[in-house]
């Protein structure tokens, strides 16, 4: 049989088949292969007596490391504008790592009944609009804008990221229409959420699946080398590879066509600055090592 992985606990890989969740183990080889199954695995089974074992894990699209699971589709960043704050920077760095990831990613900003309409936050949504992404607007505790939502999970496996205390459980649990993930409060002394998944799981819901990450406090992009950072910033896609010089990375370089797109407004200069400070880090972290 072949079926999904959506919940992994102890060794026990719970997988969605045609009639069913059945219960498996996985087969021995996959340690020697160095391969462990994940939630969002499309696998292959034998199954006697309502249990299975895991014989074939299918190729897959993509894998997050936190929280582990494959082959997600999109992205639902979610971020407050206030209480939370926004962090620009940590905003542009959820963003970075899903494109990187392949995942097209849906920015919704919660608790839009907190915002102040400052000039300052404006100029964030303008910059997440001008970066083409799709945005969304949100108020979870009373249900504004949860039907949008709905409306993107069909045919989707979805992860649902953003730093703590922004309302990711609130949003799940209107999805879910009853409790699935416990809420935290927000920190009166740090302003920040408490941590409160416990594991990765996926959930059907509107005829897809989504999955609810923990928190976070800082991203690392480490593993991103310089050279594929511009990749990860599809605004420039249209303008790479027309350079004066093939090497460029639009950074000091003359005769960039990047940054001649960032001087005629059509590359937003707020993720440009981003993205240079990221290369700036990058470059760095190469003379130290």
């Amino acid at each position: 049989m072949q079926g999904l992985i959506v919940k992994g606990i102890g060794g026990f890989y719970y997988v969605k088949v045609e009639n069913g969740i059945v219960e498996c183990k996985a087969r021995g080889k996959f340690r020697h292969d160095d391969l462990i199954p994940m939630v969002g695995d499309k696998v292959e089974i034998s199954a006697t007596e309502g249990k299975g074992t895991i014989e074939r894990i299918c190729d897959r699209y993509n894998v997050l490391p936190r929280p582990a699971v494959a082959n997600v589709t999109q992205a639902l960043v979610v971020f407050s504008l206030k209480n939370p704050d926004i962090n620009e920077d940590l905003l542009n760095k959820f963003l970075l790592l899903c494109d990187y990831s392949k995942l097209k990613s849906i920015v919704c900003f919660n608790k839009m009944d907190l915002s102040k309409d400052e000039k300052e936050e404006q100029a964030i949504i303008n910059m997440v609009k001008d970066a083409g992404y799709e945005v969304l607007f949100l108020q979870a505790k009373t249900g504004t804008g949860i039907d949008q939502i709905k409306e993107k999970l069909k045919d989707n496996v979805t992860v649902l990221c953003g730093p703590s205390g922004v309302g990711k459980s609130t949003i799940l649990n209107n999805l879910a229409g009853r409790e699935l993930m416990e809420i935290g409060n927000i920190s009166e002394k740090l302003k920040r959420g408490k941590h409160t998944t416990r594991h990765s799981e996926l959930i059907e819901l509107c005829d897809g699946y989504i999955v609810d990450t923990p928190g976070f406090s800082s991203l690392s992009s480490d593993f991103i080398s310089k050279e594929e950072l511009q990749y990860c910033f599809h605004e420039f896609n249209d303008y790479l590879g027309e350079c004066k010089f093939s090497s460029c990375v639009h950074h000091k370089e003359p005769g960039c066509n990047v940054k001649k797109a960032v001087e005629n407004g059509n590359i937003n200069k707020m993720r440009y600055d981003f993205y240079i400070k990221m290369l700036e880090e990058k470059l760095k972290e190469r003379i130290y090592k």
